[in-house]
């Protein structure tokens, strides 16, 4: 007999994707049908993604309120609306292994989208969509046009993207940067004075602020030489979360080798992997592990992975920072993002900006419901509306002047919810960006 997985920290199987039973449909329907019941007759998930309101409301509607009764082709909009943040997993479900229930959400869910797609049931456009280097590359080079012609004011471009794409022409979308984060941080390293460094690390940049918020990347190398750390950087590639995110699992695992052996070199070195982004974080920590259990080198890199706050808690609590943290102008709201939350860490957003004097800090732990792809596309972008409504408003309520979040699409979308805001931003900052603020860097 297992034990309760109510009373346990939950713990995942590895993901067995080329497993022949993995994508038979019959026994994936049984299976279906088997977590569905346990949901039905649990319900504590009311309130998190739409996926459950859906499962319920299917259920209420046939006349013997079973799961039994519904049909199997109402289990798409079900799929559908997941946005993968697993929140259920992680902080809702008591029928999480090591309970005897064995019940992961979130992953049956990738099971069924894997299954959608061997059907040819993702579109080509999400498809091409995920392939973020090749596209970020070309939004890097032509980065002032595409920025404008992105803009959500310029309605008529947006519209035309909208009807060739699908993408929801109210959506506030990236802006690419002027220059990849690899390219500044050569330029910066040539004007660094060496010290001699006790801790050092590789800053894994990850895709988004590699192409898109270089800001953040700017904030953590300023912030770990501040702080007498050695600092290197690798991109060798995205981590795979887009592709995860539509179920394409075999192109995860080509990007976690080939990104996987560029960083364990410097982990063979003695450096430490950095990365800036929660949900890349949580690829290289848990995801790539469960993808490929037998890899004791992917083991190995997830066991030297930090989040770049979680890191600088970890310099706070055991050297202390270095002096020179000074009060900020304004309060901050700290969106716990579901990816760092994920990671099963703590808040360490939260932990690390109190370093900062005297700040006023106001902590949300609610879903943003963006999930990449999912908050963009128009199918899907009034359900990630109704997700993060919520978020937005008591972000609004706490009239912070700053608002912070590891995940940057969730802190765009929260920030384009909460509107008439006293915060100044256009859009989240990063925690370790307002470290660096309170260090003047």
């Amino acid at each position: 007999m297992k034990k309760e997985g109510s009373t346990q920290a939950p713990t995942r199987h590895p993901i067995k994707f080329n497993d022949p039973d993995f994508l038979n449909f019959e026994k994936l329907d049984q299976e279906m049908r088997r977590v569905f019941d346990i949901c039905h007759g649990c319900r504590r998930c009311f309130n998190l993604c739409d996926s459950f309101p859906k499962l319920f409301d299917y259920i209420d509607e046939t006349e013997e309120g079973e799961v039994s009764s519904i049909s199997s082709k109402k289990f798409k909009p079900i799929v559908d609306a997941c946005t993968l943040c697993d929140m259920c997993f992680m902080t809702k479900c008591p029928y999480v292994p090591p309970h005897q229930f064995d019940l992961d959400f979130p992953h049956l869910m990738l099971r069924y989208r894997m299954f959608q797609r061997k059907n040819g049931e993702i579109s080509n456009t999400v498809k091409q969509l995920v392939k973020i280097d090749r596209n970020s590359n070309i939004g890097i080079f032509f980065s002032k046009i595409i920025n404008w012609i992105t803009n959500i004011n310029n309605k008529f471009f947006r519209k035309i993207l909208e009807f060739f794409t699908g993408i929801d022409k109210r959506v506030i979308l990236p802006k690419y940067n002027k220059e990849t984060f690899s390219n500044y941080f050569k330029n910066f390293k040539k004007k660094i004075i060496p010290k001699d460094c006790k801790r050092k690390v590789v800053i894994y940049s990850t895709c988004f602020v590699n192409f898109n918020k270089k800001s953040t990347g700017e904030a953590a190398l300023k912030v770990l030489n501040h702080n007498d750390v050695e600092v290197e950087h690798s991109y060798a590639g995205c981590c795979g979360m887009p592709y995860l995110e539509q179920a394409d699992l075999e192109q995860v695992v080509k990007q976690a080798k080939t990104v996987s052996k560029e960083l364990l070199k410097f982990v063979d070195k003695g450096y430490k992997i950095i990365t800036l982004t929660a949900s890349c974080g949580l690829m290289l920590k848990f995801e790539w592990p469960l993808l490929l259990p037998k890899d004791e080198e992917i083991k190995k890199l997830s066991k030297n992975t930090y989040d770049i706050d979680e890191y600088i808690v970890e310099i706070g609590n055991e050297e202390g920072l270095k002096e020179g943290l000074k009060e900020i102008d304004g309060g901050v709201t700290v969106h716990h993002a579901c990816h760092a939350r994920a990671q099963n860490m703590g808040n360490k957003a939260r932990d690390m900006i109190k370093f900062i004097p005297n700040i006023k800090i106001d902590i949300v732990e609610r879903c943003a419901g963006h999930g990449g792809t999912f908050g963009l596309m128009k199918s899907t972008h009034d359900i990630a509306n109704k997700v993060g409504k919520t978020t937005a408003s008591t972000v609004k309520r706490k009239n912070n002047k700053y608002m912070a979040s590891d995940c940057p699409l969730a802190g765009k979308h929260i920030k384009q919810l909460a509107n008439e805001t006293n915060i100044i931003n256009e859009e989240a900052l990063h925690p370790i960006e307002l470290i660096a603020k309170s260090y003047r860097l």
